[in-house]
């Protein structure tokens, strides 16, 4: 196995691919969101809505709400005159971390909320929609960045709406089954192969043209780029499962000290949702239980399983500006992304122009910390909250996942969490120093 990560068959980067993503207004995209979250919640019950998990994760119910609290607080209650709120009691439930918005309920107390009923919120829902419809034509002219974020905002929390069923779905001995898969069985994942990348100085960052950007994402700045090499496709299962065959778990050389810590402590010897044995694995999905696909990209796994994994392939995590080197010129709505509310899985997919799954499938580990670019400044007020108070002892991620929604990706986007944590889909793909 770990001949496979060798500098052989290392190739040179091939011609870039670059199309637009085609988008309607941003009124349509407004109501187009605010629908597929509906949509995400059709087939929940009540008491689904409202369960807590884990303290990382939060109820259906909440995500539904705080989105809708975004809107109407940074839209509706700041710029719309003669707005009233539909609930004053409310921002104290669902606002999520804004120090400026006052005090709130604590995170592991959103599973407590038995009230508002799920229909309580829908209604919530409906009117702040709306009102914001009504209002959208001048909102759109003074304030459409803030629209914009809104948007991009809920977008992040259908995202972890579906990772946060997962996770509740996962405990439960029946294991339920969010959705069945309506999803082509996966393919062959491609052989691994090495392309070499950008080598020099390299701009990094959202540029002038971008229509949207994270404050985290700015300013656009030069990198220096050693020669390296990527990975064409992420680690897939069946190379996850000789890693574990080869004692990767039990083996303290390969990780790094809080990991090997981490590993001991939570007796950690396989993926999150994993459970078997040998050759024989099934894992926990939005499907419920099923076998593990060996051709699929791994996920679920911690940024020191995939730093311990590269160390045992005889390679690297990439740095999160040789990922976006190679990611800028590439289709950023192609790969395996929410199109609709379903029973979403990494999947095998065919090479594009020499890389398979640089956007979506999973969200891919790199060895770079959390840390504001050269010249960071964050937003204005208290949106600029969003990002910048979160850079500390965080790794960044990068590429998406089979639950972010398509048109929510760019090369430039930071994601980051915390080494231990693992409920969202990530994965890793393999670099190598030249």
């Amino acid at each position: 196995m770990k001949q496979q990560f060798s500098h052989a068959d290392v190739q040179p980067s091939p011609a870039p691919l670059s199309s637009p993503v085609a988008f309607p207004s941003l009124s349509d995209r407004f109501l187009h969101t605010r629908r597929l979250s509906r949509d995400l919640v059709a087939e929940l019950n009540e008491a689904d809505t409202a369960v807590q998990s884990m303290p990382d994760a939060s109820p259906a119910k909440w995500h539904l709400a705080h989105t809708t609290w975004f809107f109407e607080t940074f839209l509706l209650r700041d710029h719309v005159p003669g707005y009233r709120l539909h609930d004053g009691r409310w921002p104290f439930l669902f606002n999520s971390y804004y120090e400026a918005e006052g005090e709130r309920l604590a995170r592991p107390e959103r599973g407590l909320l038995t009230r508002p009923t799920m229909a309580e919120v829908l209604a919530y829902r409906d009117h702040v929609e709306e009102a914001l419809t009504a209002a959208l034509p001048a909102l759109l002219e003074r304030h459409g960045d803030l629209v914009e974020l809104g948007i991009q905002h809920e977008q992040q929390h259908q995202e972890l709406l579906l990772t946060d069923i997962k996770h509740l779905f996962s405990r439960n001995p029946l294991g339920p089954a969010y959705a069945i898969s309506s999803l082509a069985p996966s393919g062959r994942s491609a052989p691994l192969r090495w392309i070499e990348g950008a080598e020099g100085l390299s701009e990094i960052g959202a540029g002038p043209g971008a229509t949207f950007a994270f404050d985290n994402e700015l300013p656009r700045h030069p990198a220096w780029l050693p020669r390296h090499a990527l990975a064409n496709r992420p680690v897939t299962n069946a190379e996850w499962i000789e890693f574990i065959a080869d004692q990767g778990y039990g083996t303290a050389a390969l990780w790094l000290s809080d990991g090997w810590d981490w590993v001991r402590r939570e007796t950690v010897a396989a993926p999150l949702y994993w459970r078997g044995g040998g050759r024989e694995w099934e894992q926990f999905t939005l499907s419920g239980w099923q076998p593990v696909d060996p051709e699929a990209p791994v996920t679920h796994i911690s940024f020191y399983e995939a730093d311990a994994f590269a160390s045992w392939a005889g390679a690297r995590l990439p740095t999160e500006q040789e990922w976006e080197a190679a990611a800028a010129p590439r289709d950023s709505s192609g790969g395996v992304q929410l199109d609709r509310a379903e029973a979403v899985a990494p999947r095998a997919e065919a090479e594009v122009d020499g890389f398979a799954s640089l956007y979506g499938n999973v969200w891919e580990w790199t060895g770079s910390a959390y840390r504001p670019w050269p010249g960071y400044r964050p937003a204005a007020g208290a949106v600029g909250e969003y990002n910048g108070k979160f850079m500390s002892g965080q790794f960044v991620l990068r590429g998406g996942s089979c639950a972010t929604p398509r048109g929510h990706l760019r090369a430039s986007y930071r994601n980051f969490f915390h080494p231990h944590q693992r409920w969202q889909f990530t994965g890793l793909r393999l670099a190598r120093s030249l």
